[in-house]
């Protein structure tokens, strides 16, 4: 017999066929729940992760993370841009930066008009801040100045008939004086790229690029450029990054990063993950309830056991530790059940849907225009949430066991012994 004697004779207890099937079915029920409260946290976390990490995906690749521009809408002169290169590029985590001119302007092809947001970008500069060139598709993103080029996304490629070599006119809200009178700019455009970045968020649908000079000459900036974007080696130092910037500028010079647009969004989804959490944590305390009646049916069925073993030398801790033993050994083997089952789970989440969709209920179960275009369940598994579930699964199996070990730890052997 080894010691610590609680723990061998709590082992003992836990492997021994009791007299009271009940209270076995019972114990048996605890550690199922808890195992399923913990496969149903892990599962819908990890989805939920998933989800998370492809929004976010999405909306990088194409939103700015930090941006640097003009108070007062006018744009940068070529000299204060270099000035402001130099300055971001100084900056902790700003990896590189890159000039922009962004203006409103109207797709017309066949009489079908369609308001876009134009953005002129230096194409070799623009691969260093965002991932647009590396989710071309169709033809390629070599925007030459002069050329008249222009890239757009596969949504709005679609929804005006086009394709890779198309003329499209491009109107500004610039007027330009003519014979005929005042007259809105517009230019003819030639397609040479198309985009996709998943359809969710307008990005391809209201977004087209061309060149920087070509945008310059359509907006009539002369050398000048609406902004500078700023690509950081951390999305999460963006206001510190913002806050440094505006400590060094003067206030002619606004700060954007992308918590002020997307950042509300970012927290919802952060905050529906935690009360998800804490709701399904229930299921966990549900099942530790059925621990507490169970183990407190353990004692009373124990009475005799246990004033023997007071006769014989067990101190009131030593009848604590032994049912202590038992309840955390029912918590323990169920949090590993769910803990296996709910990681075996969250990996295969995607196939098993698949199959669910296609031979079992014929129809599609996760609608990919509602969920953000996401066509597939994305599940992603961190440590960090298997750590705290099973933690919380563990401290609510200890606390469970609290009450009736202070119980059987209580009991009184002459009265338990008098109708023996």
């Amino acid at each position: 017999m080894f010691r610590p004697i609680a723990l061998y004779i709590g082992l003992r207890y836990t492997r021994a066929k009791r007299r009271n099937h009940f209270i076995s079915f019972i114990s048996l029920t605890s550690m199922i729940g808890i195992a399923l409260g913990v496969t149903v946290l892990i599962t819908v976390l990890s989805v939920m992760n998933g989800f998370d990490e492809e929004i976010r995906s999405r909306i990088f690749s194409m939103a700015t993370q930090v941006a640097i521009s003009a108070t007062n809408g006018q744009a940068l002169a070529d000299t204060d841009t270099k000035a402001l290169t130099q300055l971001a590029l100084k900056q902790t985590h700003v990896k590189a930066a890159a000039p922009f001119v962004e203006g409103q302007g109207m797709l017309v092809n066949l009489g079908q008009p369609h308001p876009i947001m134009l953005t002129g970008v230096n194409p070799e500069q623009e691969k260093q801040v965002s991932e647009i060139p590396s989710k071309i598709v169709e033809g390629d993103f070599n925007l030459l100045p002069g050329h008249y080029n222009i890239v757009l996304g596969e949504e709005l490629a679609t929804q005006l008939g086009m394709d890779i070599g198309d003329k499209v006119n491009v109107i500004t809200p610039r007027v330009a004086l003519t014979p005929a009178g005042i007259m809105p700019r517009f230019k003819t455009f030639t397609v040479s790229g198309i985009f996709r970045v998943g359809r969710s968020f307008g990005f391809e649908s209201n977004m087209a690029y061309i060149a920087l000079q070509d945008a310059q000459t359509l907006f009539q900036l002369g050398q000048g450029v609406t902004g500078l974007r700023l690509k950081l080696d951390d999305l999460y130092a963006a206001p510190q990054v913002s806050l440094a910037l505006s400590k060094q500028l003067p206030p002619s010079y606004q700060i954007n990063d992308w918590t002020n647009t997307y950042g509300s969004l970012m927290y919802a989804i952060g905050l529906e993950k935690k009360m998800m959490f804490f709701i399904l944590l229930l299921l966990i305390a549900i099942s530790a309830f059925n621990l507490v009646s169970s183990l407190m049916m353990v004692v009373t069925d124990k009475q005799s056991d246990i004033a023997i073993l007071r006769t014989l030398g067990a101190t009131p801790r030593t009848i604590l530790g032994i049912f202590m033993v038992q309840g955390c050994i029912i918590g323990l083997v169920g949090t590993l059940i769910g803990l296996i089952a709910g990681t075996l789970l969250a990996f295969y989440a995607s196939d098993i849907v698949s199959f669910l969709e296609h031979s079992v209920f014929h129809t599609e179960i996760l609608a990919s225009n509602v969920y953000f275009f996401v066509d597939k369940l994305p599940s992603k598994i961190e440590g960090s949430d298997i750590l705290h579930i099973c933690l919380a699964a563990l401290g609510m199996s200890l606390l469970a066991t609290i009450y009736p070990a202070l119980k059987a730890a209580k009991t009184a052997p002459a009265e338990a012994l008098r109708y023996e």
